[in-house]
């Protein structure tokens, strides 16, 4: 749960250093309704970078942002793009919410500011003693040591070896200490097994924000992403139009909470999760390394709400990596735009990352599976863009060979167009209490979290998971005491 209990003392410290620092922290209502951020912070935005290691950023945590690299502003609606038919081959409308125009390039900002921000404002967390230790598969220990450098914190970043490039060289620009683990995608014990090896070096130096673990993650998501995509909908949807479900790939789980968000407004759409059949661990207690970096990860999240999630979607690896082809080399686009799908659209391709299109995937599955007509509506996010996904695609023209126009042939006929209804579950009652039930063996055996409070998920669901939600509320308050204390305002 997310724990609100004030440590004055270190407060203190916590307070002195955000004066020094010029540092003011936006509140989640803020987050939502950019409108709603002091006139003059906007005008000093004006000269800040969307990625500049600048307090002020803290304020570009939002799915609003103007799309500008240097001093934009906010947008009235969140960033988002509609896919057409002539591209998914379905008839059903699909949005997707686009990750790139926050700072790094990642939604995941707001779910480390999620998990950070509560333990500053209360001061359980002492910049001037403690690090902020960030275990992760990419983007989420990108989020941390940025917002960690934005809120005067020292940071630790654990992420496997195998991961893309463009994460480790810019994280050696950001991060305090970058430390690679052994594997890929699905080795996240590995990162557990690091996290025990720092706290037995290092105890009460260090606090370890623990993605797959912190409801701060899954609030972010439930309050800023859940409230972006009802805006969305709201803007696109016309009379006739039923919003069917949302479809999100889970790594940590974060991003999923969003769903629980829409199931409260639109009681009957549907929450659909998504792994890679490589690893399938929801699917069928499966396991296995895949390269869709930034989901599956062979266990079952601490707050992924198991109640809430209606179908599985296993996506095949392959599929993701030809499409990040055929989106961004040129041949693939040229061959896109012979078959009709709008060049306006096929130029911002590059806004899916790898994760990204997998999204996609799920949705044109999920439609077809269903039968989904055109006043059918699914949502999904782009977390990420190809910005860090350069050197995937230098790997595969040197694996592969250039890419050519049979190749796009191939990748579009197959990988998009071909898609079939294949590793795909509905969720009964028994088949979502089975995937809970594997919250066990991680989170029980292995990082002694406490057996009454997974009961409590499951059997107590009315009450546990709407009590986190209702904290958004008081973490504002505690923000805005602490600014006012702060007094830079």
């Amino acid at each position: 749960m997310i724990d609100l209990s004030m440590n004055e003392s270190q407060l203190v410290n916590t307070i002195k250093r955000a004066q020094e620092m010029n540092i003011i922290i936006p509140t989640f209502e803020q987050m939502k309704h950019p409108e709603k951020i002091p006139d003059d912070i906007k005008a000093k935005l004006a000269d800040v970078g969307l990625w500049d290691v600048n307090p002020l950023n803290l304020f570009r945590i939002s799915w609003k942002n103007e799309n500008k690299e240097h001093g934009g502003g906010f947008q009235k609606l969140p960033n988002y793009i509609e896919l057409p038919s002539s591209l998914t081959g379905v008839d059903a409308r699909i949005l997707v919410l686009v990750g790139r125009w926050f700072p790094t390039g990642a939604h995941k900002v707001g779910a480390a500011f999620g998990c950070l921000v509560p333990r500053l404002v209360t001061g359980q967390f002492d910049p001037t003693k403690h690090e902020a230790v960030w275990p992760s598969t990419g983007n989420y220990c990108r989020g941390g040591a940025w917002d960690s450098q934005l809120l005067g914190c020292k940071s630790i970043a654990i992420l496997p070896e195998e991961m893309s490039k463009e994460r480790f060289d810019w994280l050696s620009t950001v991060a305090g200490e970058v430390i690679k683990t052994p594997g890929s995608e699905s080795n996240v014990k590995e990162i557990y097994d690091k996290c025990h090896e720092l706290t037995a070096e290092r105890g009460d130096d260090i606090m370890i924000f623990n993605q797959f673990a912190e409801f701060g993650n899954h609030l972010w998501h439930y309050e800023i992403t859940g409230d972006a995509i009802e805006e969305v909908l709201e803007h696109e949807m016309g009379p006739n139009d039923q919003f069917f479900g949302s479809c999100f790939t889970t790594g940590s789980a974060g991003t999923i909470g969003a769903g629980d968000y829409l199931k409260v407004k639109y009681p009957t759409s549907k929450v659909i999760a998504g792994e890679a059949v490589q690893c399938p661990t929801l699917l069928s207690n499966g396991y296995g390394a895949h390269r869709i970096e930034g989901i599956g990860d062979k266990h079952v999240p601490w707050i992924h709400n198991m109640r809430n999630t209606d179908m599985i979607i296993a996506i095949d690896d392959n599929d993701t990596i030809d499409l990040i082809r055929l989106f961004n080399e040129p041949e693939g686009r040229n061959l896109l735009k012979e078959h009709g799908i709008p060049a306006e659209l096929v130029d911002q391709l590059d806004v899916l990352g790898i994760s990204s299109i997998a999204n996609i995937l799920m949705c044109i599955k999920a439609a077809k599976f269903y039968e989904l007509d055109k006043n059918d509506v699914l949502v999904t996010v782009a977390t990420d863009s190809m910005d860090l996904y350069g050197s995937r695609l230098a790997e595969l023209e040197a694996d592969k060979g250039k890419y050519t126009h049979e190749n796009a042939s191939v990748d579009y006929a197959t990988s998009l167009k071909g898609l079939k209804t294949d590793n795909m579950l509905e969720l009964g009652y028994q088949e979502k209490q089975r995937i809970h039930h594997l919250k066990y063996y991680t989170w029980i055996e292995q990082q002694g979290m406490e057996l009454d409070e997974l009961n409590a998920q499951w059997y107590d669901y009315r009450t546990y998971w709407p009590s986190i939600h209702e904290s958004v509320g008081a973490i504002d308050e505690k923000i805005r005491q602490f600014n006012e204390r702060v007094g830079l305002l």
